[in-house]
C-alpha cells in the first residue's frame, strides 16, 4: 500500500522480520552511508551490525527479547541498534548523558534483559559523536518484551517526569514512507548533516533511519560548535540539508562571517517553536530557507513547512489526521503509544491528546502549533498565555532565548541575554539599548520595554538572567520551575 522512492523497495503495511536488511542495510556494498569522522560504506556497516548481533546473542538476547542501549551517538550505537532489530528484539533507548542513578531507575522500571554500554568513557561536551565499543551485559531479572513494539523511548522530560513511549517496526516504516513523499526532504544523491541526537525521534528516524533508507549519506559533525557545523557542511560538495533544533539554527544564524556554502540547500528544525525573527535571520545569513517540522516522540513527524513559506502553518504529512478540540490538537492513532497506560486524558477513542495548543484550518487542513496547552494560566482571575509572554521576551533585541513558567501563583521569566554574566565595565543591553552592569539593570531595561508591549497582569513578577538556559538531552529548553530556579541560583 505504501510506496517509497522509485529506486527503493516499496514499504509494506506491516514490518517483515527482515525489515532492517531490506530497508536500512540494503544497497551497493561500496556506497557511503554514514560518516562519524570517517566515511563508512554499506558493506562495512553490514559487517559491524553482524559483529554486534553476535555479541548480543552471546549475552543471551534472542527474538522477542529486550535490550537497553546507553550509548553516545556513534557508529557503534547505530550498529548495536540495527543489530537488536535484526535479531527481532525490542530496543530500549537511554540517553548516554543520564547519570548512573537515573539509568538504574530506568532499568528497574523497564527491566531489559541486556544493557549495552560502551567500554570507552563518556563523550566530551559539544562533541557530535564519540568513539564507542558497545559491550552487552545480561541483567538479572530482565524480562522479554511484553508487546510487539520494536522501539521504546523515554520522552524528553522538559516539563516533568519522562513518559515511556513505544513504537512498532511497522510504524517506523510508515514514518519513513512519509519522509519519502516529502519532495524537499533529502533523497539519494544528497546528504544530511545531523545535529539532533540519534537517541531521540528527530535524529533517529528523520536523520539516521531515513538516511539509510533514502541512501542519502549522513554526517555527524565532530563538534557541534558553529565552526564544527560549518566545517561539516563544507567538507562535501553534494547538496546538503542540515537537521537540528532551533538552538542549532540560532548558532548558525549568529555566525559572524560564514564561508560560502553553495552546497547548502536548507536547514530543517523541530522540537520547539521558533523565536520570532530567526527564520529571516537564518535566510539572510545563508540565502536558503529555514524549514520546520512538527512532531512527537509518540508519532514521529506530523506536519512540515520545509521551504519556510507557510510559517507558522505546516502541512500534515501523508496519512495524518489532526483535529482541534477545545484549542488542543488531537492526532488520530489506532492504539495508545504508552504501554499499559489507560489514562483517557492522553489517548482515547483513537485519538492522541497531544497537549499542544493549536489550530487546524478547515479549508486547507494546515496546522498552526501555538505551544504547550498547559501554557494557559490564570493570574488574578485573568487568563494569560505564557507563550505570548515568552515570544514577546524572545523577540527583544539582545535576548537570545527565553523561558516563561508559572509557579507559586506568579509568572517567572528566565532569559539569556547577550551580556548576561557580565558585571564589569558598562556595556550595552540590547533589550533597551542602555548601559548595564547588574541583573537589576537588565531587569529594569526589560521591564521598561514590557510596559509598552504587555498588559500589567501578563508581565513576569520575576526575571532571572543566565549566560545560557538549561536544555534537555534533546536540546529542548527546560520548563521545570525548580530546575530553572536551581540554574539561576549562584
Amino acid at each position: 500500500m505504501l510506496t517509497g522512492s522509485p529506486s527503493l523497495p516499496a514499504l509494506p503495511c506491516g514490518a517483515p522480520h527482515d525489515w532492517v536488511d531490506r530497508f536500512l542495510l540494503a544497497g551497493p556494498a561500496d556506497q557511503e552511508c554514514l560518516r562519524f569522522g570517517a566515511p563508512v560504506d554499506r558493506a562495512a556497516l553490514r559487517d559491524l551490525v553482524a559483529e554486534q548481533a553476535a555479541r548480543l546473542t552471546a549475552a543471551g538476547l534472542a527474538r522477542g527479547g529486550t535490550a537497553a542501549l546507553r550509548l553516545a551517538p556513534s557508529l557503534g550505537y547505530a550498529a548495536a541498534l540495527l543489530a537488536c532489530w535484526q535479531l527481532g528484539a525490542q530496543a530500549v533507548l537511554f540517553d548516554h548523558r543520564l547519570t548512573d542513578h537515573e539509568v538504574a531507575l530506568a532499568v528497574e522500571r523497564l527491566a531489559p534483559q541486556v544493557l549495552v554500554e560502551s567500554a570507552h568513557g563518556p563523550a566530551a561536551a559539544m562533541r557530535g559523536f564519540a568513539e564507542t565499543d558497545p559491550v552487552p551485559v545480561a541483567l538479572p531479572g530482565g524480562r522479554p518484551a511484553a508487546t510487539g513494539h520494536a522501539l521504546v523511548q523515554l520522552s524528553s522530560g522538559s516539563t516533568g517526569p519522562a513518559k515511556v513511549i513505544a513504537r512498532t517496526a511497522a510504524d517506523l516504516l510508515r514514518e519513513l514512507d512519509c519522509y519519502a513523499r516529502l519532495v524537499a526532504f533529502p533523497k539519494a544523491g544528497e546528504r544530511v548533516v545531523l545535529l539532533s541526537s540519534v537517541v531521540h525521534v528527530l535524529g533517529l528516524v528523520g536523520g539516521l533511519l531515513n538516511s539509510l533508507h533514502a541512501r542519502a549519506p549522513l554526517t555527524v559533525p565532530a563538534r557541534t560548535t558553529t565552526a564544527g557545523i560549518l566545517a561539516a557542511i563544507a567538507e562535501d560538495d553534494r547538496p546538503t540539508t542540515v537537521i537540528g533544533v532551533p538552538f542549532h539554527a540560532e548558532l548558525l544564524a549568529g555566525a559572524a562571517a560564514p564561508p560560502p556554502l553553495p552546497q547548502l540547500r536548507r536547514m530543517i528544525v523541530a522540537g520547539e517553536l521558533l523565536r520570532p525573527g530567526l527564520p529571516a535571520a537564518f535566510t539572510a545569513r545563508y540565502g536558503v530557507p529555514l524549514g520546520t517540522m512538527y512532531g512527537m516522540t509518540e508519532r514521529g513527524v506530523i506536519a512540515t513547512d520545509l521551504d519556510g513559506t507557510l510559517h507558522p502553518e505546516a502541512v500534515p504529512v501523508h496519512g495524518t489526521e489532526l483535529r482541534e478540540d477545545g484549542g488542543e490538537l488531537h492526532l488520530a492513532m489506532a492504539a495508545s503509544p504508552y504501554p499499559g497506560l489507560t489514562d483517557p486524558a492522553r489517548w482515547s477513542d483513537g485519538w492522541l491528546h497531544t497537549r499542544d495548543a493549536g489550530r487546524v484550518d478547515p479549508a486547507t487542513g494546515r496546522v498552526t502549533v501555538l505551544g504547550r496547552r498547559d501554557s494557559q494560566v490564570s493570574v488574578g482571575g485573568l487568563k494569560v498565555d505564557l507563550n505570548e509572554v515568552e515570544h514577546t521576551l524572545a523577540g527583544l533585541p539582545g535576548v537570545r532565548e527565553a523561558v516563561v513558567v508559572f509557579a507559586d501563583g506568579a509568572i517567572e521569566a528566565y532569559l539569556a541575554t547577550e551580556d548576561a554574566g557580565s558585571t564589569g565595565d558598562a556595556g550595552t543591553d540590547g533589550a533597551a539599548g542602555a548601559a548595564v552592569r547588574t541583573d537589576t539593570d537588565r531587569a529594569d531595561a526589560v521591564r521598561e520595554v514590557l510596559a509598552r508591549e504587555l498588559a500589567a497582569f501578563k508581565r513576569p513578577r520575576q526575571l532571572a538572567f543566565l549566560p545560557a538556559l538549561p536544555r534537555t538531552a534533546t536540546g529542548k529548553l527546560v520548563r521545570d520551575a525548580a530546575a530553572l530556579r536551581a540554574a539561576a541560583t549562584p
